[in-house]
């Protein structure tokens, strides 16, 4: 099954309010994501999965790419889940992630 979603569905989604900024950069994120459109709709249950850890995929501020963010608010163990949880993800769907500096949080790179 192929889902194609729109970017201000993804943005929905996500959790933002669908401007014409964020449409913008949503479509620059997704420009910039080498392979977005074979695992676009994994973007969306690795959303739901990071939940209960306190993480979302979002869109960068710096950069035109998605990013995971966990919070660096909750305890070691819910930070290792965390961190697990996204060398699984990345693996599983060959997705290159690069950590910014020790934050909880990956820029989402593309295939």
């Amino acid at each position: 099954m192929n889902i194609d979603l729109s970017p201000e569905a993804l943005l929905t989604q996500l959790g933002y309010a669908t401007s014409t900024q964020s449409v913008e950069q949503i479509k620059r994120a997704i420009d910039n994501t080498k392979g977005f459109e074979n695992f676009s709709k994994h973007i969306l249950s690795l959303h739901d999965e990071l939940a209960h850890l306190k993480g979302v995929v979002a869109l960068s501020n710096s950069k035109d790419v998605f990013k995971i963010k966990g919070s660096e608010e909750t305890s070691k163990e819910i930070q290792a889940e965390f961190t697990e949880l996204i060398k699984h993800w990345s693996t599983k769907y060959k997705i290159t992630t690069e950590q910014v500096g020790k934050k909880p949080t990956y820029y989402i790179l593309g295939q």
